[in-house]
């Protein structure tokens, strides 16, 4: 039973079923589309809510320090990631890089993980992308009645229309076509990155030297909490994280690393990407190095505007330029972040309907939802399915407790990436590599540690649920995916014959 749970998918055959004309998704994407989906997902509510959060409750001004560590982690897992991209340019990301390492079971555990992952991601950036909106609409008169607000109305009922909306609306471009998406977001980016290069450029008139002093303030010990809202390795190990200090930028690290969540998405357009092996390397690496730089600059202009002391933890950026005396500024950051969230959700759900495609095209989960739209050659079946899911999850539930299985479901993936690193470096050194991680062993390791160490910060409640999520994965894979593995199969008939 061991060796049919650990069977691997062959780098060969994954690659040889992509061609098959019924599952074979259209080429289209370019190195450009690559990065810009890249940004597009990135760059989202981190830079304009959590930059305020860290500085004044873990980190102060040393705020760009807890970006530049996060940034650092995940470059450690986008150098591993690289690697499997362009030497495995399936759909399916972590979970087709499993397959071909750790095996089926493992794979399916990540997969499963994944559509968690972007599942809740999806819902939690469409209701938070509806709160722009309102915010917006009420600030010309116009207010949406509560009942249609995700707010409970006079009769008990409250579904949020607007993030609802969104999703639909973005189901429907992706199932036209990923090209179509890549125009889409190509122009949203460019709005969203004008607006942090704005905050950068006209922030930087209104620093105060003043302001970064202390730049790392004095450290300030968190008290033992004891209950699941307290992080993992304070129960295990009676640590206590600290806020401010130098432990205090690696406690703001474990938070901001929800602002860098996406960059791995890129990795599941692999399939549909013209020349894999030479831009899956720079789609991955270049949004990444891009986003970092641009968070690290907006953290020292608004830390350098107002002192971290007195940041607003729910809109930052704006309420900087508020205090400094040029409020139309704020209206501009607004507008920016409900642009920019909805290059964010739609990524996301793009990310989630390639990994369901890659899953069902193994046989794992139903084959009807592995066939490609006759015209427009994209997964239409799952897209349109995980779309109307998520849409009533976004419409009837906040999810805000729940945004933290992101970050697990994330860092668990990047564990998983760069393990399969090292082992398909011993099991198929002859395979070709276009781009290779450097220092291997010794990059998949530290990439490893970091994960982990972010994972153990993670509250033990996030934990929980997380494990709850993998239990109700493993009875659907027994009492479905492992019967019907197109791999088993293959390997039934083989013994046959």
């Amino acid at each position: 039973m061991s060796s049919t749970l650990f069977r691997t998918k062959n780098v060969e055959q994954s690659i040889l079923d992509t061609e098959e004309p019924e599952h074979a998704l259209k080429k289209t994407l370019s190195a450009l589309d690559l990065t810009v989906f890249g940004v597009g997902v990135i760059i989202g509510t981190g830079i304009f809510v959590l930059t305020g959060k860290v500085a004044k409750e873990n980190a102060g001004p040393a705020v760009s320090l807890a970006f530049v560590v996060a940034g650092v982690v995940c470059a450690l897992a986008a150098l591993c990631y690289a690697e499997f991209a362009s030497t495995l340019p399936v759909a399916g990301s972590a979970y087709t890089f499993s397959y071909a390492t750790l095996g089926e079971l493992p794979a399916w555990i990540i997969g499963w993980d994944l559509v968690l992952e972007f599942t809740l991601g999806t819902a939690v950036v469409a209701v938070g992308w509806s709160g722009y909106i309102r915010s917006l609409t009420d600030n010309v008169g116009w207010h949406l009645p509560g009942y249609l607000s995700g707010r409970e109305g006079a009769h008990g009922f409250g579904f949020d229309i607007l993030a609802a909306a969104l999703v639909l609306v973005l189901t429907a471009i992706l199932v036209i076509g990923v090209k179509l998406s890549a125009r889409v977001t190509q122009l949203v980016v460019a709005i969203k990155v004008t607006v942090v290069l704005i905050v950068i450029t006209a922030g930087a008139f209104f620093i105060s030297g003043a302001n970064y002093k202390p730049f790392i303030p004095k450290e300030q010990a968190v008290p033992a909490g004891g209950t699941l809202k307290a992080p993992l390795i304070q129960l295990m190990f009676g640590w206590a994280p600290s806020n401010f200090g130098v432990m205090g930028i690696f406690t703001a690290a474990s938070v901001v690393f929800f602002a860098f969540i996406g960059f791995d998405i890129v990795a599941t357009t692999a399939e549909e990407t013209r020349n894999p092996q030479r831009d899956m390397p720079r789609g991955i690496l270049g949004s990444l190095f891009i986003c970092t730089a641009l968070y690290v600059a907006v953290s020292i202009v608004v830390t350098g505007m107002e002192h971290y002391s007195r940041l607003s933890v729910d809109a930052p950026l704006a309420d900087a330029f508020k205090s400094a005396g040029h409020p139309w500024y704020a209206g501009v950051i607004s507008f920016g972040a409900a642009v920019g969230l909805t290059t964010v959700c739609m990524i996301l759900l793009l990310g989630q309907t390639r990994v369901f495609f890659a899953m069902s095209r193994d046989g794992l989960l139903p084959r009807f939802f592995s066939r490609v739209h006759p015209r427009f050659r994209t997964p239409h079946r799952p897209t349109i399915l995980l779309g109307v899911v998520i849409a009533v999850i976004a419409g009837f539930t906040s999810l805000s407790q729940l945004a933290e299985l992101v970050n697990i479901g994330t860092l668990f993936a990047f564990i998983v990436v760069a393990t399969g690193v090292v082992i398909l470096r011993r099991t198929r050194p002859d395979l070709h590599r276009a781009f290779r991680t450097p220092f291997v062993p010794v990059v998949p390791i530290l990439s490893v540690a970091a994960s982990l160490w972010l994972m153990l910060n993670l509250p033990a409640k996030t934990w929980i649920r997380f494990a709850v999520w993998l239990v109700v994965g493993f009875f659907v894979y027994f009492l479905y995916g492992r019967s019907h593995s197109r791999v088993g199969r293959q390997e039934e008939t083989t013994s046959t014959k």
